[in-house]
């Protein structure tokens, strides 16, 4: 007995069991569990983790070296992605015991802002990354990766660009509005003297000058009262939140016709309306002034008698059936 206890103080036997701690190689009782959730304590989970950091890191230096075989250099390569998941289950334990998280849920990005491959999934360390196969799966992500700049720097030159590109300032100065205004009155003359050679007219008149908006005409009364409801809706909404605002009276002209007024009249055509289609009848003799009108719209009232009317007949369809011929 005294000779074991001898040889446990030995200098070499102290050196063996250092070197055995540091490959990993402890005695029986002291040898990593297989699995991470099975040890409750966080100082011997810092410390296993610390242990295969260790074995990681030694690993990593000896796949460098040229003298390993092919075989060798996928064996350890094989044992470190290992050693990484195995790394991963103890950190997730160390975050349920209540310890530091480790884990680096930010992705590694390059200078373009995008992944850098390899940080996910299956790594390849050292000489691993120039087996054959392994090789060529670089090459294609390379590849890859220099089509996607290219079509990035192609649609790169249609991006952040000023309202110049868009043709949104081409009217402040004029011109073009000249031109179009121009091309405008060409066009005119060409088709109205093709169309009095259709309809076998005098070509001795003056030809008429293109109708053009005029700008200081005002704008029609419909117009002005949408306008004006729109604004006193605003109002009225404004006079309910504040509750100090006295909300204006409705006109008379905008009041919604009950059910026992008569039908409102239908809004004549504007003078100006009437004035262009009288003077592009007197160019053409079988069509009337009222045939060149704009159509007459049916009124509010008149659109729901309608849909009201469509719906008792769907009603009556739906509980009393189809009616007969």
């Amino acid at each position: 007995m005294a000779r074991n206890e001898e040889k446990a103080q030995s200098m070499l036997y102290r050196f063996r069991e250092a070197q055995a701690a540091e490959l990993g190689l402890g005695t029986r009782s002291d040898r990593r569990p297989r699995m991470a959730s099975a040890c409750k304590s966080l100082r011997e989970c810092e410390r296993w983790r610390g242990e295969i950091l260790r074995e990681i890191s030694r690993k990593v230096s000896k796949i460098q070296d040229a003298g390993l075989t092919d075989y060798e250099v996928r064996d350890l390569n094989d044992e470190i992605n290992k050693l990484m998941r195995e790394k991963r289950h103890w950190e997730n334990q160390i975050v349920a015991l209540g310890g530091a998280n480790y884990r680096r849920n930010v992705a590694m990005l390059d200078d373009d802002g995008k992944e850098v491959p390899g940080t996910k999934g299956y790594k390849y360390f050292g000489r691993a990354k120039d087996l054959p196969g392994v090789r060529e799966l670089f090459q294609s992500r390379k590849k890859e990766e220099e089509e996607e700049n290219q079509a990035l720097a192609y649609y790169k030159k249609f991006m952040n660009h000023g309202p110049s590109y868009y043709g949104d300032i081409d009217e402040d100065d004029g011109t073009l509005l000249e031109y179009e205004r121009a091309a405008e009155e060409e066009d005119w003359e060409e088709a109205y003297s093709n169309l009095r050679e259709t309809l076998g007219l005098s070509s001795d008149g003056p030809i008429p000058k293109l109708a053009r908006p005029d700008q200081s005409v005002p704008p029609p009364p419909s117009l002005i009262e949408a306008q004006g409801l729109s604004s006193k809706r605003k109002t009225a909404d404004v006079g309910e939140v504040e509750g100090d605002v006295d909300m204006a009276p409705p006109d008379d002209g905008l009041k919604r016709p009950r059910s026992g007024d008569p039908t409102p009249p239908v809004p004549v055509a504007t003078d100006a309306a009437r004035t262009h289609a009288a003077a592009a009848a007197s160019y053409i003799p079988f069509l009337r002034t009222e045939n060149l009108l704009p159509p007459t719209l049916p009124t509010r009232q008149e659109m729901e008698t309608v849909l009201l009317a469509l719906r008792k007949k769907a009603l009556v369809e739906e509980y009393f059936g189809e009616e007969g011929p």
